[in-house]
């Protein structure tokens, strides 16, 4: 059985004509892709953002419910791992950075081998003593060190996204004919910063001459002007763009070595962002609205069953372990608590009852076929994050509170002991303002989610109906009381 996962970060599934046939952004392979494809329309993330939403690729179960961003645990069952030990080789391209920064360990070795390409965002790898070219004005951020890495972009194929497409492809010339296999294939782009070269932002009739955009920092727009939100919304677009472009060369790769028939190839993405709607940039801070949180799922079943065939079974990321067992004949691990796609995909199953959703800290958001719930925290007092290391993104759990760090057996399933550690600093969000409110939406008839349900029965139901998500998850105990609600499971 031979099965490929491509993890594109930030992908937005209203940017893929096969969800949304008015879009302006131009992605021809992924959407002739999609029509060998079963085409998922109710798939959600899981934990956000980066690395705690890989944390629920590789184990099948949810991050954020006991732990924010940080590495894979001694106790993680992961899907490379469990293929592993059934003679499957694995192997990863990513040029994703945080695999190889703190907080982001142990996620590459569960992998046989791995290839990393350098340059991504704030990547520390070229090294300039003077300082590089640097903006006179801009919006949003400039970073020093990603300045300096772009000096090095001076071609299309210089590009690290390109490099991992290429560097898939010399994989499938190396290994055609190979029966048994999984292949993760990453790609930061399309995450900002949105650096393109200009024969894509041509595409879109881009002729901004303003202050440089292509980083934004997440907030609320303020100052930014219209033209430059539209030129940033063009720079994503182009970004979309040349992803495809590299992304489709690799299938005809594949096709070519005869790789692509019969083998399980899984597209996904792991959040979307916000581009302007209702006036935000950005991620983490914000509502975990559709723009967010409903992303692409296609699925490439062997032998083109289900092409283009739209399912509306509720999927999230933390089902692809089990699926790809599945379809490798493996058992599932008793620690997944994901469900296997292949009943939505081959038979229109019903998928999950439920996706339970969010970022560590914040509100828990709850999707039910017809409701999304968000509800924020009632009491943070009752926040906790459980682990082994007390590494996080780019610095340390617990260093503003050691006194209060506690250690011993709280995780009932674990064997071992693990950090107890009171959120005093959320390390992903400075300002959770916009995440501490309740929102209920029905989006099979409102979809943008602009019109507030209050029905105080409905609202009951969903928190009935999270209460139980929480149990069935293994949420940590205290989580009912920080969220308020009734512990009935």
């Amino acid at each position: 059985m031979r099965t490929i996962v491509v993890l594109m970060d930030t992908l937005r599934r209203d940017h893929l004509a096969c969800y949304n046939p008015e879009t302006p952004c131009i992605a021809e392979n992924m959407v002739r892709f999609s029509e060998d494809c079963c085409i998922f329309d109710n798939h959600f993330t899981g934990s956000m953002p980066c690395m705690p939403a890989r944390r629920d690729i590789f184990t099948g179960r949810l991050n954020f419910l006991e732990r924010s961003w940080g590495p894979i645990e001694i106790f993680d069952v992961t899907l490379p791992k469990v293929l592993g030990g059934r003679g499957v080789r694995s192997h990863m391209i990513t040029d994703h950075a945080h695999y190889f920064r703190l907080g982001g360990e142990n996620y590459c070795q569960q992998f046989d081998t791995y290839e990393f390409f350098r340059g991504q965002e704030s990547d520390p790898w070229v090294s300039l003593v003077d300082d590089p070219p640097m903006p006179e004005t801009f919006y949003g951020e400039v970073k020093r060190q990603y300045q300096c890495n772009r000096t090095r972009f001076v071609r299309e194929e210089d590009f690290s996204s390109v490099k991992c497409f290429q560097a898939a492809m010399d994989w499938a010339d190396v290994n055609k004919g190979a029966d048994d296999f999984f292949l993760m294939v990453e790609t930061f782009d399309p995450h900002e910063p949105f650096d393109v070269p200009q024969q894509y932002l041509d595409l879109y009739g881009d002729d901004y001459t303003g202050p440089q955009f292509d980083l934004p920092k997440y907030h609320k727009i303020d100052g930014e002007t219209e033209e430059a939100m539209d030129h940033l919304n063009r720079r994503y677009q182009a970004l979309v763009t040349m992803t495809d472009v590299h992304f489709g060369r690799f299938i005809e790769k594949l096709k070519e070595n005869g790789m692509y028939e019969d083998t399980l190839i899984i597209l996904t993405s792991d959040h979307g962002n916000f581009l302007g709607e209702r006036d935000y940039i950005g991620k983490n801070y914000i509502p975990c609205y559709n723009e967010l949180c409903n992303i692409p799922l296609l699925v490439h079943m062997p032998g083109g069953a289900q092409a283009g065939v739209h399912r509306k079974g509720i999927t999230q990321n933390i089902d692809i372990m089990p699926t790809v067992l599945d379809y490798h004949g493996i058992p599932c691990p008793d620690t997944v608590t994901g469900k296997s796609m292949r009943e939505a995909a081959e038979h229109d199953g019903p998928g999950r009852e439920y996706a339970l959703f969010g970022t560590f800290g914040l509100s828990v958001n709850l999707f039910d076929g017809r409701y999304t719930y968000f509800r924020g925290p009632r009491d943070q007092s009752q926040c906790y994050e459980y682990t082994t290391s007390l590494t996080t993104i780019r610095g340390w759990l617990g260093k503003e509170n050691p006194e209060k760090i506690e250690c011993g057996h709280f995780l009932k399933r674990v064997p071992y002991p693990v950090y107890k550690v009171p959120e005093i600093k959320n390390a992903l969000v400075t300002d959770p303002v916009y995440l501490m409110e309740d929102h209920l939406f029905d989006i099979t008839a409102d979809y943008g989610q602009t019109k507030e349900i209050t029905d105080p029965k409905i609202i009951h139901l969903m928190e009935d109906k999270m209460s139980r998500a929480l149990k069935e998850n293994e949420a940590p105990g205290e989580q009912w009381g920080r969220m308020g609600l009734q512990k009935k499971y």
